[in-house]
């Protein structure tokens, strides 16, 4: 497996090794010990799996607050998206950034997204299906949304004509100033 920080450098994108041959492939898409090589040791407790019909399905910008909060391993078994990572930690160099990245079953590639950080994604194909690990349980009363459109964080989700599909929930989010999002930044970039 390969790694990459990305210019937030606590966010990882992950390319997993396909080995393949004339029956079809095979690749291993996790591997607790490599991460914990890099320093990343994170307990999963559950895997999710959403599917999208139309291109232009967005979800997010989601993030759930303390003691519920969840880190995340984000893949695409068919299609595409792009998946957008907020830094939502208060004091942060970083706080109001985001990432953006194209996951995609061709690319075969994965993100990490840590605590404190809000996440979402647009589908840029048709029948996407996406599969992520999160390390706590859902909880709705720990459950936040930030606004796919803030005007503060400036994200270009690169769906200029799209006819977008969100829930109401996503649609009604308030912008990242509304909301105390629950996360404090350390010197070491640890959460506390």
């Amino acid at each position: 497996m390969k790694y990459h920080p990305l210019n937030i450098p606590e966010i990882l994108e992950i390319i997993p090794t396909i080995h393949k041959d004339s029956r079809g492939f095979f690749s291993e898409v996790y591997n607790e010990n490599s991460l914990h090589e890099l320093g990343v040791e994170i307990a999963w407790m559950q895997d999710n799996h959403s599917v999208s019909i139309e291109r232009g399905v967005l979800r997010g910008l989601h993030f759930q607050i303390p003691p519920f909060d969840q880190d995340k391993l984000v893949r695409v078994v068919r299609g595409s998206i792009l998946d957008v990572v907020v830094d939502i930690r208060n004091g942060s160099p970083s706080f109001g950034e985001h990432v953006c990245l194209v996951v995609s079953r061709e690319k075969w590639n994965q993100i990490l997204v840590p605590k404190g950080f809000a996440h979402g994604f647009v589908t840029l194909e048709p029948d996407t299906e996406v599969i992520y690990k999160v390390s706590a349980p859902y909880s709705k009363e720990h459950d936040r949304v930030i606004r796919y459109d803030d005007p503060d964080l400036a994200i270009d989700w690169q769906i200029e004509g799209l006819e977008l599909s969100m829930s109401k929930k996503d649609a009604a989010a308030p912008r990242l100033r509304d909301q105390d999002t629950g996360f404090q930044y350390e010197a070491k970039g640890q959460l506390v």
